[in-house]
């Protein structure tokens, strides 16, 4: 798994399901790139309006399927149940020769989705690295995407060219970001110990103090830093935990398997074997900032 060069034809029309801080930023960085015209639609009209008021799409049709009319590379920017329902509803609408990629954070259902639709040498999914807390237009930045790296995601049988070469060089060209090309189910494993579980703990933790810190009590960087991710939306987790439950539970598990291990040493005053098993996470921070 390695950062791709691609070259293609850049898209002349450009098109949005989702103008929220996500979808906004690639209309933004497109606009800002030179994409001809880029349309976008969103089921929030003061989102809508915004994008079209700010110049960040050229038209918002009041319909998504007309969206889907116009587009040479359709996004589909909504949560991931969102995701699957559009592509149901807007594949007959695509035109001949258009291509069509989502931005969630779990794969295999779309991927899965898009080829039961026959959709595989048109479709393969997207996974930026790269989001914010906040939600609506407003959270959206025209520099989101730069030089951050973007999973893509090819149908069966897709892996060596069309849809997913097109749209890894849509990323690379358009919105300065590095594409890697990964296998859908390759992808749900690894996010699943890179992304959820670290949102799962940083939520435990989050609950853990609303519960036990005394009142009046300051906090310190390190609880203010380790519960960041616990700020995301509950409702949009919700949907990626439960979608991706069948690799996550294994990766908590071994979560629990390793907090055991520090309950053990604390247990029996183990010294050695406390310091042991903080020395591995330590060592892997370094490397981690090392690599930064």
């Amino acid at each position: 798994m390695a950062a791709c060069t691609f070259q293609a034809v850049r898209p002349h029309t450009l098109g949005l399901i989702g103008l929220g801080a996500i979808g906004g930023s690639v209309a933004r960085q497109a606009k800002l790139a030179g994409i001809a015209t880029v349309v976008g639609w969103s089921p929030e009209p003061a989102e809508r309006a915004a994008a079209a008021q700010q110049g960040a799409v050229d038209d918002t049709p009041p319909r998504a399927a007309d969206v889907a009319r116009a587009a040479d590379l359709l996004v589909l920017a909504a949560p991931p149940a969102a995701n699957l329902s559009q592509l149901d509803a807007l594949a007959p609408h695509l035109r001949p020769g258009a291509l069509m990629t989502d931005v969630g954070s779990v794969k295999r259902a779309i991927v899965a989705r898009a080829e039961a639709l026959g959709l595989g040498a048109r479709f393969a999914g997207s996974h930026p690295l790269a989001g914010t807390h906040r939600r609506g237009f407003e959270a959206s930045r025209a520099d989101l995407f730069r030089g951050a790296v973007v999973y893509v995601t090819p149908c069966a049988g897709a892996e060596s060219g069309g849809a997913a070469r097109e749209i890894a060089h849509f990323w690379e060209a358009v919105l300065e970001a590095q594409p890697v090309i990964l296998d859908a189910a390759r992808h749900d494993t690894q996010l699943a110990a890179t992304s959820h579980v670290p949102q799962l703990v940083a939520s435990l933790l989050a609950n853990f103090l609303a519960r036990h810190t005394p009142a009046g009590a300051s906090l310190g960087p390190g609880a203010i830093d380790t519960t960041r991710l616990a700020a995301s939306d509950p409702a949009l987790w919700t949907e990626i935990l439960l979608m991706n439950r069948d690799e996550l539970l294994p990766a908590l598990r071994a979560l629990e398997e390793s907090l055991g291990t520090a309950e053990r040493a604390l247990e029996m005053g183990d010294a050695g074997a406390l310091t042991a098993w903080l020395a591995r996470g330590a060592e892997w921070r370094r490397r981690v900032e090392g690599r930064a």
